[in-house]
Order: C-alpha cells, then structure tokens, then sequence
C-alpha cells in the first residue's frame, strides 16, 4: 500500500513530540536555525534549567526528610503529654490528702508514707521530663500562669504572683497546665 504524499504533514497522534513540533509549521531537525541562533547556547540553557529544577527537589527531598525527623522525634519525646495531663488532677488530690495528713497530729505514719510515695511521684515526674512551674513571688506570665483573682498588696509589687491556687506544670518545653495564681495589683493605698 502506498501512503499519501502529504501525510508526513499531517500530525501523527502516537508522536511524542509536543504539538508545535508537529504539523506543516514544525521545524525541520535537519536546520539548526530553527531552534534559534546557537542551538548550542539553547541546550546549554535547557540543561541549566533542568540542573536548577533538579537541585531545588533534591532541597526539597531533604527538607522534607529533616521535617519528617523533628517531627517523629518531638511525637516520641511528647508521647506521654496526654497521659500527663489526665494525671495532674490525681496529684492535685494527693497532695490534699498530703496536707491533710499533716494537719491531723495522729496521723504520723500515715505521713510518712505519703511523704515517701510523694518522693516516688516526684522523681517519676523529673525523670519524665515534667518540672513544676514557678508561680509565688513571681512577675505574672501569661504564658506560665493563669490569674483567677487579683489583690491588693503593700508588701508586694503590682503584677507579681501573691499565692498559688493549683500548681502549674510544663513537660520539657511545653506547657501541660498552667499555674492557677492570685496576683498582686500593688499598694491599696496607691489608688
């Protein structure tokens, strides 16, 4: 069978080259001038291209990498926040059966038993990473402390912690809960 003359003009479907390659506009392989001045220059230009496009997802391969790393490891160093969280209330009550203890004069054992699990408590919590956060004394943080109340004080400055209400706590760098505190709005006698 013989082909039509004008078929090597007419766009084959099947060819991998882009559209504007195709067609009877298309250029001619076989002249140079048609891909510019200095084909050379041309591909040199291309391949830096390709070269800066190759190096900037190879960036982007290893920022990700590095992300994926910080975050894997910020998941296992704070894994155990939640579980935390939830066991701050069972100290705050702990710690008022301590203070209970110590107020009855009868119940001497009794307190020395606490004060030891409170010592376990403790050193658990410490090598857990939790520290507990500085409030009485204190210049108010909003970021460490919670202000539910605010007094009047000659002895102490204005925007300082006076009393804790309930202990705050931060694990590592984070914080789990903060500092429930009463502060100072200074001197009454300044008003």
């Amino acid at each position: 069978m013989s082909q039509p003359a004008d078929s090597a003009s007419t766009p084959d479907s099947d060819s991998p080259l882009p559209e504007e390659w195709s067609g009877p506009d298309a250029p001619s392989f076989d002249d140079p001038a048609a891909f510019g001045d200095d084909p050379v220059a041309t591909l040199q230009a291309e391949l830096a291209q390709w070269k800066d496009t190759a190096l900037r997802a190879r960036a982007d391969l290893d920022n990700f990498r590095k992300r994926m790393s910080q975050e894997s490891a910020d998941a296992r160093r704070y894994a155990n926040a939640s579980l935390l969280e939830e066991l701050l209330p069972v100290l705050d009550n702990f710690q008022f059966g301590l203070q209970a203890a110590e107020a009855d004069a009868g119940a001497k054992n009794l307190l020395i038993g606490l004060n030891m699990v409170a010592g376990q408590i403790q050193t658990f919590l410490r090598d857990q990473g939790v520290e507990e956060i500085a409030a009485v004394g204190q210049p108010f943080d909003p970021n460490l402390h919670e202000a539910v109340d605010q007094q009047a004080s000659d002895s102490v400055p204005e925007g300082t912690v006076i009393s804790q209400v309930r202990r705050g706590f931060k694990l590592r760098d984070r914080l789990l809960r903060p500092a429930t505190v009463i502060v100072s709005t200074g001197s009454a006698g300044k008003k």
